[in-house]
């Protein structure tokens, strides 16, 4: 199961999905809110905690009747991955945390990679011009400034969300504090990371593979923070290698 970051869709997952589908069975969704999924169904309550996104998983899990599932998190969905397992057990057998970050607000002790002051202005830019904020961050976040279509994609992806349910997200994301939740993790684990990150800095995947025991760490040639896009086959490989190593 491949699951988006914040402000994007399945469609993030193009790249490495013909390489996995030579050897698994994929499912590929939208969270409530992106991309094509059912808009009505939106509910700010449900979504303004990290748990309504994991019951997403969960429900997705449960209408397919899914065991043994192998779920593929960018971004903040590596933390929901994290909640999910943790809501349906039964339903879980493997985490891949691609980027992850538990807390992106630093801490003394913890550097998340923001003061924050940092996160304040950003939330507040985001709130008070969604658009020009999609177009400013899009490129600094994909990381890539050799190939400026893959920083316009990313651009174009937060842009097509709804403003005031991606306003909601991002509050959701960025104020997040899942740290203790990674102790609860029971089942095989990779944290894949980038050698540069502006989101998800080296250090954080080096305090979610410390906090979750047995977890396996790889740092993949790349920059930026949506390895799929900008290395994809590299994101797939490290992947398929961990899962034939874990059976």
């Amino acid at each position: 199961m491949l699951a988006h970051g914040f402000g994007c869709d399945q469609n993030m997952w193009r790249l490495v999905v013909p390489m996995l589908a030579e050897k698994f069975r994929l499912v590929l969704f939208d969270y409530v809110g992106s991309g094509r999924s059912d808009l009505s169904a939106w509910s700010e309550q449900r979504y303004s905690t990290l748990d309504g996104y994991a019951l997403d998983v969960v429900e997705v899990c449960e209408e397919l009747d899914l065991r043994e599932v192998i779920f593929v998190g960018h971004s903040v969905s590596a933390v929901v991955g994290v909640l999910a397992a943790a809501q349906a057990p039964r339903r879980i057998s493997q985490l891949v945390m691609v980027a992850p970050s538990p807390r992106y607000i630093d801490e003394d002790g913890y550097r998340g990679g923001f003061s924050a002051d940092d996160i304040g202005e950003l939330l507040e830019s985001l709130e008070s011009n969604y658009l020009g904020w999609s177009a400013a961050m899009g490129p600094v976040i994909m990381g890539n400034d050799d190939r400026p279509e893959l920083g316009e994609e990313l651009a174009a992806s937060f842009c097509a969300t709804d403003p005031d349910m991606a306003r909601v997200f991002a509050r959701t994301t960025f104020l997040s504090d899942s740290r203790n939740d990674l102790k609860s993790v029971a089942v095989p684990t990779l944290v894949l990371e980038c050698r540069q990150d502006v989101i998800a800095p080296r250090e954080v995947g080096a305090y979610v593979h410390a906090a979750i025991a047995g977890s396996r760490l790889v740092t993949l040639d790349a920059t930026g923070h949506c390895p799929q896009l900008s290395a994809p086959q590299a994101t797939a490989e490290a992947i398929i290698e961990f899962i034939e190593l874990a059976r």
